[in-house]
């Protein structure tokens, strides 16, 4: 029933001996593999920027995600054999020659049974064999032929002719919104649904303040305090408090829910929460990192309610600057829950007045009616049930003031400008798919952002300075969890420096450190409302590297920030929740923490924030992918938003949803891929495609199954 045998799995011998011949030595590293519906596999190497390739004969029954060790046989650049003559390798090439571990991944599939025999069928793009499985197993836990579900490969030896392995869910029929949501986090190995033992550990933690709950607590239920948060959001995790002070400078406070404090390690809440490592937001639904009574109503810093919160309070200049700041456990009592269009709203009604008259233009407290303005009394609403405070909207107005001079510091520092669209699918009740918009940030948007930042930037400026504010690293600065992004790859800036150049913009100067950061943002403001400026983002996003997290700090490049962390959102990310840990052990004067624990930690949240992030993609891309069907035969503009070495993506308008026109369907000319300057060339007409080309489309397919959009290339043949 399998698809496909595997016919290789003899083991590397390392070279034939022959006569008078030694038996010749390859490079042999580990790696994780990761397959292809073709059935080979590229073997990737931490710390390595290339991957190994391995034909399908030679990977020895590896399948995704298992760590093998690989022996390099091919390196690039080396010459082999072709129709054409001697040609170079573009990547190296290897053979596995052992599984160090199998992944233990979820494979998802269709259900199949012929007589007492049953099999996993295989329509992945990562998963070419069938995987057989137990049928009377497989029955007891509900499997109907047909149906999709959920399995795990427990054995591939030599002599079996296809994988072996067990079901570990059924997820329903296929074409089914859960059934499909369920199969991607399936897929990921994330779940979708709460242990009873956890969610009764979760009820089992009282939701009553006692005054033992209150020492050591700083009160601000009598200073202004709101949340600006999306208009369909339940859980509310940072909070803004404001206070104008006598010596002109404002108090700003970022609190934060404190869910370390309800949430003890070791517990059964901790450990799935570490487990999971962050909230999952697929395009239907979130999947969150704590059980609801947790996310959506303890922890959730819900207006009129006291609450317990772990906070950031400045005092800071009309200018922006910092002058001191606290760090510690607050108890807080939001008076106002703001979506972002209501502050918007409140910031485009105070554009027109000055803002120094900011402060002076109303002092009516808590949602109240009325507002002193010169005297006249008025009400006002921002939207329906929010009812305009003086004080409020002063201290937006404000905040928006001094965000908008944080942002501008950030800039000059040289953190990276990159304005790319953020498109959303809109679904309906049933999660069909009825819509593709791009979401627009506004003032509002920023002006949480940039506090936010200057909250996870100050508390690791706090642990990295040893308490000072001078900025200068301390040699005694204890283990801590720090958010951390490097300098972009040189090389690939160079190539966007030549990329560029031929569309007669210049980037000079060195493209390292801090001034490369210059160049990129110079050359996005040249390029900006131009049709090149999607692909020279592209290009250098490729070059960054990813952020992560580590007890080694080395600033965050992208932001320009020396110091920073993750503080402010731990209801859906647990290393915030070890940062609030480790704060509250070293507020209290304890000693440093295991520095090798905690580098595990981070790099255990580091992967898990990877898959997190793959299987929100994924969900967008299905939902896109059920988006066009019912376009397909229909034509649209487009740009071109990659190339390789067997097909040219497309972006089509409006929408940016992204599609492959492969390279042997175009009837024109046989194309090449000339990796070095992003484009593709014809053979005899020397016709060229680049990033940012505009290009027509005609849908031509659109595979659900396999989440494949298939695009065709409108040409003029005459």
């Amino acid at each position: 029933m399998s698809k496909k045998r595997n016919k290789g799995g003899k083991g590397f011998r390392g070279g034939r001996k022959r006569s008078g011949r030694q038996k010749k030595e390859f490079p042999v590293y580990e790696g994780r593999v990761q397959m292809t519906r073709e059935g080979f596999i590229f073997v990737i190497v931490d710390g390595q920027e290339d991957d190994i390739f391995v034909k399908a004969a030679k990977t020895r029954n590896a399948l995704d995600g298992d760590i093998v060790k690989v022996a390099v046989t091919k390196q690039a650049g080396a010459k082999v054999a072709s129709r054409a003559g001697a040609r170079p390798t573009q990547r190296r090439e290897g053979e596995v020659v052992e599984i160090v571990r199998r992944s233990g991944k979820q494979f998802v599939g269709i259900y199949h049974t012929v007589g007492a025999q049953a099999w996993v069928l295989m329509q992945s793009k990562s998963m070419p064999y069938d995987i057989e499985v137990d049928a009377e197993a497989s029955a007891e836990l509900g499997a109907k032929k047909g149906m999709k579900v959920a399995v795990v490969v427990d054995r591939w030896n030599r002599n079996d002719y296809s994988p072996i392995g067990h079901l570990t869910d059924v997820l329903g029929m296929p074409g089914e919104n859960n059934t499909e949501m369920h199969a991607i986090l399936a897929e990921f190995n994330l779940p979708y649904r709460f242990e009873k033992e956890v969610e009764d550990a979760a009820d089992a933690i009282s939701d009553k303040i006692t005054a033992n709950d209150l020492k050591g607590r700083k009160d601000f239920r009598d200073t202004l305090t709101f949340t600006i948060d999306p208009a369909d959001a339940k859980d509310f995790d940072d909070a803004l408090s404001f206070r104008k002070l006598e010596n002109g400078n404002y108090e700003v406070g970022v609190h934060i829910a404190d869910v370390s404090y309800y949430v003890k390690p070791g517990t059964p809440v901790d450990k799935e929460a570490r487990e999971r490592g962050t909230s999952v937001y697929l395009v239907d639904r979130t999947v969150p990192m704590l059980p609801e009574k947790l996310c959506n109503k303890l922890c959730s810093l819900r207006p009129h309610e006291d609450k317990l919160t772990f906070a950031v309070v400045c005092e800071i200049t009309p200018k922006a600057a910092i002058k001191s700041r606290w760090i510690g456990r607050t108890v807080i009592n939001s008076d106002f829950r703001l979506d972002y269009e209501q502050a918007q709203s409140i910031i485009e009604a105070g554009k027109d007045i000055p803002s120094e008259t900011h402060a002076t233009l109303g002092t009516v407290r808590g949602g109240t009616v009325s507002e002193a303005n010169g005297g006249v009394e008025r009400s006002e609403t921002v939207s329906e049930g929010i009812l305009l405070s003086g004080e409020l909207r002063t201290a937006i107005l404000t905040l928006n003031d001094l965000a908008q001079k944080l942002k501008a510091k950030r800039f000059k520092a040289g953190a990276v400008n990159f304005d790319r669209p953020e498109m959303k699918v809109e679904v309906d009740e049933n999660g069909r798919p009825v819509n593709v918009y791009e979401k627009v940030s506004k003032e509002a948007n920023f002006l949480i952002e940039e506090f936010m930042l200057l909250a996870n930037r100050t508390v690791a400026e706090f642990i990295a300075t040893d308490g000072k504010m001078n900025g200068v690293p301390s040699k005694k600065a204890k283990t801590f969890v720090y958010r951390i992004h490097d300098e972009p790859n040189t090389e690939k800036l160079e190539g966007l420096r030549r990329f560029a150049g031929g569309f007669g913009y210049h980037i000079d100067g060195e493209l390292s450190g801090r001034a490369a950061a210059k160049s990129i943002n110079t050359l996005m403001q040249e390029a900006k409302d131009k049709p090149e400026l999607a692909a020279f983002e592209d290009i250098a996003l490729r070059s960054m590297a990813k952020a992560c997290y580590s007890t080694d700090n080395i600033g965050h490049y992208g932001l320009a920030f020396d110091f920073y962390t993750h503080f402010t959102s731990p209801i859906r990310r647990y290393p915030d929740t070890m940062v609030h840990r480790l704060l509250t052990i070293y507020l209290d004067g304890g000693e440093s923490q295991n520095k090798a624990y905690y580098e595990v930690e981070c790099q255990h949240a580091s992967e898990r924030e990877v898959i997190a992030a793959d299987a929100e993609r994924t969900s967008t891309k299905y939902k896109l992918v059920e988006y066009m069907q019912d376009k397909v035969g229909q034509e649209f503009d487009g740009h071109v938003s990659g190339v390789t070495e067997w097909g040219m993506y497309v972006e089509i308008e409006p929408s940016k949803v992204e599609g492959m026109i492969s390279l042997r369907e175009i009837r024109s000319d046989f194309f090449e891929f000339d990796e070095q300057h992003y484009r593709l060339v014809g053979r005899r007409t020397k016709k060229v495609y680049r990033l940012g080309d505009q290009v027509r489309i005609r849908v031509k397919n659109a595979n659900l199954e396999q989440r494949l959009l298939d695009y065709e290339l409108i040409e003029n043949l005459k």
